[in-house]
């Protein structure tokens, strides 16, 4: 049994790569519903909205990197 080294530990850089990547992006779009939330009481709509898009582009790259992931499991 030979085991490619350098392929495992691709792999491996490229896993905690992609997993820091989503979380970091998870966490940006939870910051951006805290900043929408506090501009909304501010009376801020502009930044509200600015704020909530912002969101949903975050949690729509955690959405693609999962659903791609399943895509490559599957396939």
């Amino acid at each position: 049994m030979k085991i490619n080294w350098s392929a495992l530990g691709s792999t491996f850089g490229v896993s905690v790569g992609i997993s820091l990547a989503v979380v970091a992006a998870f966490c940006l779009g939870i910051s951006a519903l805290s900043q929408r939330e506090t501009a909304l009481a501010d009376g801020s709509a502009g930044r509200g909205t600015a704020a909530l898009g912002g969101a949903v582009v975050c949690f729509a790259l955690c959405a693609a990197a999962v659903g791609y992931g399943l895509y490559v499991i599957a396939g």
